[in-house]
């Protein structure tokens, strides 16, 4: 199964933070998933970590090591991705998460989220 880890879950996923659950853990653990990590992920972590955002633990330099260390797959933002944004409703207005919607439409992947607002975009979206 392709997952795609929304920007938290990543994060949490490197870190071992508490606030990622069991089921979540075992899904990205699991030898049968392909986990994927945006590029548009690493972009909001560089804005938010160099704005002094506690919420970052790690410069996005620093991240992608530790995705890439992890053996998560890195997500370019496609035209195309960029283009199924325009068809999203207005549920969410992060333009990070409304690229990562789009992206898990696109392709497709699961996108794995902790964010009840962008878990409503789609079913095939996992709230953990």
């Amino acid at each position: 199964m392709n997952l795609l880890l929304d920007t938290h879950v990543a994060l949490w996923a490197i870190t071992d933070n508490r606030n990622l659950t069991a089921k979540a853990r075992e899904m990205i653990l699991s030898p049968r998933s392909t986990v994927w990590t945006s590029s548009a992920s690493i972009w909001e972590i560089s804005i938010k970590h160099g704005l002094g955002r506690g919420d970052m633990p790690v410069s996005g330099e620093s991240a992608l090591k530790y995705f890439r260390e992890a053996g998560y797959r890195i997500l370019s933002i496609e035209p195309e991705h960029a283009a199924e944004v325009e068809k999203l409703p207005a549920i969410h207005h992060d333009p990070f998460d409304r690229i990562l919607v789009a992206q898990a439409l696109v392709e497709p992947m699961r996108l794995v989220t902790h964010d009840s607002t962008v878990a409503r975009y789609s079913d095939t979206i996992m709230l953990i």
